[in-house]
């Protein structure tokens, strides 16, 4: 629903494609797109933690106390002649001075864990140049020695998420998730297969869907395991992986990085343990748990785009209405 979207929507539409968005329609002065606050208009929050995690750091530290003194931090001058006590968004993503922020990044992707050094050459070339970019003012081993660190506390949280994606998946192969996905309303884009079948990595009916088919991740009407999942990946990784990549080992241990991580696997094992328990009793007792009404309809699943599919064209997801590959990124 767009209220629940706006957030989304405001980043991922037009504002991508402004000069506006970074130089301020009002001044479009570029020393106002040199400072790290212009960045944090879209690049904070839960599931793509940039900000906070420069924010808090060593490097945003720095900024934060000598942003104020020009001779620290002259953004008067153009970025190819910065000379600042500590590196911006801009320094290290837009070296030089130059508009293609992924040319000096490491790419975002699967909450960072593509990054971890599996000895790609793909991952090696984009490694070797973020150390090019911190040799500027560290020395290369430095550079390298915080890459491997980032490794390890990437590779970690990889152990934890498929712990806790397992413990859901037995469950829910076993009939005990609570409800399955042929009891819920559609996901967003008009399927009932389970929301951790991403990726069709899954294959049979078991999961809701036909062979090839992908679920799509639910943050509404879903188990609770479902979510925690969810949350575990789409946040708590996001946590370790952006404050390693940033300096901000805090923000990858206690806030509700590494530590949160632990939390919700015990979370997702609690849960599990509960539904054994629960369906050992019915069974015993001669229950047939039906799930309630509520999954598959309600107000707000009514505002939901995967309802107004399933209402309009039976039988067709979003997917079989997109006229071209690409289609949805646009529409």
């Amino acid at each position: 629903p767009p209220g629940d979207t706006a957030g989304c929507t405001f980043c991922h539409t037009s504002p991508e494609e402004r000069c506006s968005t970074c130089h301020q329609r009002h001044q479009f002065n570029p020393a106002v797109a040199r400072k790290s606050e212009q960045c944090k208009t879209c690049h904070w929050g839960k599931d793509h933690r940039d900000w906070e995690a420069y924010d808090i750091s060593i490097h945003g530290t720095v900024y934060q106390v000598n942003k104020w003194d020009p001779t620290q931090f002259d953004m008067s001058k153009k970025l190819a002649d910065a000379d600042y006590v500590g590196p911006t968004c801009q320094y290290c993503h837009m070296r030089g001075g130059h508009h293609n922020v992924q040319r000096l990044s490491t790419v975002y992707t699967s909450m960072g864990m593509s990054n971890a050094d599996r000895g790609a050459p793909l991952w090696k070339e984009k490694r070797d140049t973020w150390v090019s970019v911190c040799d500027d003012c560290h020395s290369p081993r430095f550079a390298r020695e915080n890459l491997q660190a980032m490794d390890e506390a990437c590779k970690d949280a990889g152990l934890k998420y498929t712990e806790t994606f397992r413990v859901a998946e037995n469950l829910m192969l076993d009939g005990m998730g609570e409800p399955m996905p042929k009891d819920l309303a559609p996901d967003w884009s008009g399927q009932h297969i389970w929301s951790l079948k991403i990726g069709a990595y899954h294959e049979g009916e078991k999961y809701g869907g036909k062979k090839g088919e992908s679920g799509e991740f639910r943050m509404s009407n879903c188990s609770d395991i479902e979510r925690v999942c969810f949350e575990s990946v789409g946040y708590w990784m996001t946590y370790i992986f952006k404050g390693m990549a940033h300096g901000s080992w805090n923000d990858a241990t206690y806030c509700d990085g590494s530590f949160g991580m632990d939390r919700w696997l015990v979370k997702a094992k609690a849960a599990s343990e509960q539904a054994r328990r629960f369906t050992a009793l019915e069974k015993k007792a001669g229950i047939n748990w039906v799930p309630s009404e509520f999954w598959r309809k309600g107000d707000y699943l009514d505002q939901l785009s995967g309802m107004k599919i399933v209402k309009e064209f039976p039988g067709k997801t979003i997917f079989d209405l997109c006229p071209e590959p690409g289609w949805l990124d646009t529409h």
